[in-house]
């Protein structure tokens, strides 16, 4: 256990994994829109690391990758049926036992049995019988989304306790055995509850990717709302108030970076959108961050630049990709060197 280390999103990558939106899914009333999402995806992706994306049909992702100019060697297909295309929530999980690299398959219950998810938690399985990996690849019965913990590569991970202690995942796992579990399976050393914040219309019990996120020295990129009158005003400035209270393993407080707060955005049904910065991707040299034509954008990729200073930032309108009640990193899992022929 002691040579096993979840590593954090900024080091260096093989690939991303991302899973093409159908016609049958519930992209299909915006399928041209979310398809030009994915397109610029694939480019800013594909110009730095490899891309292995899954499709129910390859065939048809192929050609709109090629009329879009956007297909290169850097692209690997793989045909596997899907329910929906939230792949941090389904993709494997990296982990290293000292050099070797080691691929994690959590269960995935469609964040806990609210939307069908059986084909998607089939698809890592898939890619691993279509030899997509070149490391060993471990099942876990274990409900765990990727989006639900954020490690800094040192053994510390930021988790909430509305997601992982909720009886819709683990109802037989107390708190004390899911860290025994994460620990002899991940190598987590320090599991940093947050029992604050959320977004209203996030289907997914507050993930973490959606509200603080480890970022290079120590550092904690959040999610803030400065505004009294917004509904999630009191939960965040609660979680900003726990955020400031934890310590990093040398025993220092974290560095904090606020993120700025987006115009609150609605469905058809005039139902919120759970619209945040913290939903970004980082990727070999760069980094990714979805903006949604706020006043706010500029600000936001101000302050992930400053947590990134080395890597160019790169704004995604995500505009499309919200209608859905997600955001970038909810589309995307990164698999670290070593995982991929």
């Amino acid at each position: 256990m002691d040579d096993l280390r979840l590593p954090a999103e900024w080091e260096q990558q093989d690939a991303v994994l991302l899973t093409w939106p159908g016609r049958t899914s519930d992209w299909r009333e915006m399928l041209e829109e979310i398809e030009q999402v994915y397109i610029e995806l694939v480019r800013h992706i594909g110009a730095r690391q490899r891309l292995i994306i899954t499709s129910d049909d390859v065939e048809r992702v192929a050609q709109r990758l090629r009329r879009s100019g956007a297909a290169s060697s850097n692209i690997s297909l793989y045909a596997c049926a899907s329910d929906d295309t939230w792949a941090r929530d389904f993709g494997p999980i990296t982990v290293y036992n000292g050099e070797q690299a080691q691929l994690h398959n959590f269960t995935f219950n469609g964040w806990g049995g609210k939307f069908p998810a059986a084909r998607d938690n089939s698809i890592t399985a898939e890619l691993a019988r279509q030899q997509a990996f070149a490391c060993p690849l471990e099942h876990h019965a274990m409900v765990l989304e990727g989006g639900s913990i954020d490690s800094d590569g040192h053994g510390s991970v930021l988790t909430t306790s509305a997601c992982l202690l909720n009886p819709n995942r683990n109802p037989h796992l107390n708190k004390e055995q899911i860290e025994d579990y994460l620990a002899r399976r991940l190598g987590i050393k320090r599991l940093l509850w947050l029992d604050y914040g959320y977004l209203a219309g996030d289907d997914t019990d507050s993930h973490i990717d959606t509200l603080a996120r480890f970022a290079p020295d120590d550092t904690i990129i959040y999610t803030a709302c400065n505004d009294s009158g917004d509904q999630h005003y009191r939960e965040l400035r609660a979680m900003e108030r726990q955020l400031r209270c934890l310590r990093s393993a040398n025993g220092r407080p974290y560095n904090l970076l606020p993120l700025p707060w987006p115009q609150a955005r609605f469905d058809a049904d005039g139902q919120r959108l759970p619209a945040t910065y913290a939903n970004f991707l980082v990727i070999n040299q760069a980094v990714l961050v979805p903006t949604y034509a706020d006043p706010a954008d500029a600000a936001a990729l101000e302050v992930i630049a400053a947590a990134f200073p080395t890597r160019e930032i790169i704004a995604i309108d995500c505009r499309t990709v919200i209608r859905q009640h997600g955001s970038l990193h909810c589309l995307t899992m990164q698999l670290h060197r070593g995982t991929l022929p």
